[in-house]
């Protein structure tokens, strides 16, 4: 088992959502920090822990930014940050797992599985160390966690959708072996 450190520089956490039920809103968090235990061989003893800045969320609109930061949905005043902690790693493939957890939003817990695929390692060929790489994927319903703002439209549905897709690829630079095989 070894410790790795999330790597700010090429770790992202995205999310994509319905806007006027007919387009896809994109945007991301910038700021991220974690842990990762893992070992290649064992995947099922592997965890994680993360946290996004709420401040950080970008959707390239300056007014939907404002918006998203404000108490209508994250209230980054109240609620800075958003932690996912492993519970769970279910291996389902040769590369991949569903990794089960507790995520963390404007202090309301829910258990959510990210479906995760283990993408390599490399020797970093400019620091020398060794990094390990992840994509993850998943779906929640964004009212759990208390994100419930909405706007009715004329023609019959909602401004923004329930469903939120949450991608992450994540890049861990080897910190300490924390065991020996």
């Amino acid at each position: 088992m070894a410790l790795y450190n999330l790597d700010p520089a090429h770790t992202g956490a995205g999310f994509s959502v319905r806007h006027m039920m007919i387009t896809t809103v994109r945007g991301e968090f910038a700021e991220v920090a974690g842990t990762l235990n893992f070992d290649p061989a064992n995947l099922a003893a592997s965890s994680v822990e993360a946290t996004l800045q709420t401040a950080s969320i970008s959707t390239g609109v300056a007014d939907r930014d404002g918006h998203l930061k404000s108490p209508d949905f994250f209230d980054v005043e109240n609620f800075p940050v958003i932690t996912f902690k492993s519970t769970s790693v279910n291996v389902t493939g040769d590369n991949t797992a569903n990794v089960v957890g507790d995520l963390t939003i404007r202090d309301v817990t829910k258990s959510v599985t990210l479906n995760a695929e283990f993408l390599g390692q490399q020797k970093n060929p400019f620091t020398g160390a060794t990094t390990t790489g992840f994509s993850a994927e998943a779906k929640i319903n964004r009212e759990d966690f208390g994100l419930t703002w909405n706007q009715a439209l004329e023609s019959g549905g909602v401004l923004v959708g329930k469903e939120i897709k949450i991608s992450l690829e994540a890049e861990g630079v080897l910190a300490e072996v924390t065991e020996t095989a």
